[in-house]
């Protein structure tokens, strides 16, 4: 769906958008939740004024990252 022709956003997807923004959840699991494609929610997000934010958010996100890679190479 082209931009121009973007409904006006929903309840759900203004929920979406500030769950991801407050860091409650990653991007796919957002846009997952309104029926859009990873990259359809990216594009949102632009629109709307926000970066999509990429990789650990928090030190505690970094230790598990960091540990899931680490048991790949086991």
């Amino acid at each position: 769906m082209a931009s121009s022709e973007r409904p006006e956003p929903s309840d759900e997807i203004a929920t979406a958008v500030g769950r991801y923004v407050l860091g409650d959840v990653s991007l796919g699991k957002a846009a997952e939740s309104v029926g859009m494609s990873r990259w359809e929610f990216e594009e949102l997000l632009s629109e709307a004024g926000f970066d999509a934010l990429y990789g650990p958010r928090t030190s505690e996100d970094l230790d598990e990252e960091v540990d899931a890679a680490r048991r790949i190479d086991e």
